[in-house]
């Protein structure tokens, strides 16, 4: 693994545990209006999947762990006594990793352009 990936990896997961903080904080940041919400929720989850979809070759699997930890937090923010879970959430997180596998399966890769730019 290059140094780059490493990087890019480490970016990665630092999103995850982004999320996952943002997920199930008592206090999360208030949402302006409720069709943001779920543009947020889309948006956060087309990024992560996109992200560690240009890292590993195997989409699919990216795709359906990131569409896991969604599902997990929404069942999680539910068990917490102070978020409640939301199916309307859980489907704005999944239209969000099949937006960014999909873009992942047909864009070029902007981390191995970055990686090779100056070779």
């Amino acid at each position: 693994m290059s140094n780059w990936r490493i990087v890019w990896a480490l970016m990665g997961w630092v999103m995850v545990l982004l999320t996952i903080y943002l997920s199930l904080t008592p206090k999360p940041p208030p949402a302006a209006v409720q069709i943001w919400d779920k543009s947020a929720h889309a948006l956060g989850y087309l990024v992560l999947t996109y992200w560690f979809a240009q890292l590993h070759e195997k989409r699919l699997a990216v795709a359906l762990g990131v569409l896991a930890l969604g599902a997990g937090l929404e069942i999680a923010q539910g068990l917490t006594g102070y978020r409640q879970a939301s199916a309307l959430d859980m489907l704005a997180n999944a239209v969000g990793v099949a937006v960014g596998w999909l873009l992942a399966r047909r864009l070029p890769n902007p981390l191995h352009w970055l990686e090779t730019r100056g070779r």
